[in-house]
């Protein structure tokens, strides 16, 4: 038992200590510029368009129906949480 344990240890030293040898990074070359064009000043301003008209109402939905006068129907109120 004794030496089991001195085994182990051992091994993990040897395990933990093999991550810490990772090769050295290489500095990737850095990108070429890439040259933008910009935009001049902005030109003189238009004309002024047509004034909006009003547009269309849309159609007419279905009526609705009356509803029916249940007998049977079940209300359940939820129980209000308890108060900690």
């Amino acid at each position: 038992m004794k030496y089991t344990l001195f085994v182990v240890a051992a091994l993990s030293a040897l395990a933990l200590s093999a991550c810490n040898n990772r090769p050295a990074e290489v500095a990737a070359p850095a990108p070429a510029p890439v040259i933008v064009t910009v935009p001049g000043p902005a030109g003189p301003t238009g004309a002024t368009g047509m004034p909006g008209t009003m547009g269309h109402d849309g159609a007419r939905g279905e009526q609705a129906k009356q509803g029916q006068e249940g007998v049977d129907t079940i209300v359940v109120v939820p129980a209000p949480d308890p108060h900690r």
